[in-house]
């Protein structure tokens, strides 16, 4: 029985993707960031969308513990520990695009699948976009914190190298931030 409820937990957490990646790209963490609790009605109004399907997202985002629910107001809050890993796209860790680069391995498991019975492998070019868009915003902040001020310094010679114009290459980064950061500083 233990098998069964690890595998329950673990098709929830699987099935709460998806509303995860709805509340990022729909603007909902963001709308409920900082503002307490909040009714369906409220976070509706605020993002334009639907109150029948705000109220859904939120019980569910509720059940799984990621919002708080009172239930003698019907109000939801976020928490600002939720917050800071689910609407700051730059703090410390930005959930929402870990289950962006999840999204691409779904999408692209029938490839996956094919190199399996093949043995030919999959390009990282051949992946789905979102991995790519995934793996930036997840690594971005990482990078912002630590690549220029802590990192480059820590290897030897090679900030001397990139300040006289050493050439680097960009591989599975996501869409070059960290390139884009090396460029600048």
């Amino acid at each position: 029985m233990q098998i069964l409820g690890q595998a329950v937990g673990e098709m929830g957490a699987a099935l709460n993707g998806a509303l995860v990646l709805l509340g990022d790209r729909l603007g909902l963490y963001k709308a409920m960031a900082g503002a307490g609790p909040m009714t369906s009605e409220d976070v509706a109004r605020k993002t334009g969308l639907s109150e029948r399907y705000v109220r859904e997202w939120m019980s569910a985002q509720a059940a799984g513990g990621i919002l708080e629910y009172q239930p003698e107001t019907q109000r939801f809050t976020l928490s600002n520990e939720h917050a800071l890993l689910l609407a700051n796209d730059s703090g410390p860790a930005f959930l929402p695009a870990a289950y962006e680069i999840m999204r691409a391995i779904v999408i692209d498991e029938p490839r996956i699948e094919e190199a399996f019975r093949t043995g030919e492998g999959v390009g990282w070019d051949e992946h789905h976009p979102c991995l790519f868009s995934g793996t930036e915003r997840f690594f971005r902040p990482g990078y912002n914190a630590n690549l220029v001020s802590t990192w480059i310094p820590a290897l030897d010679g090679v900030e001397e190298k990139l300040r006289v114009g050493a050439q680097i290459a960009d591989i599975g980064c996501g869409l070059g931030a960290s390139s884009r950061l090396m460029a600048e500083a």
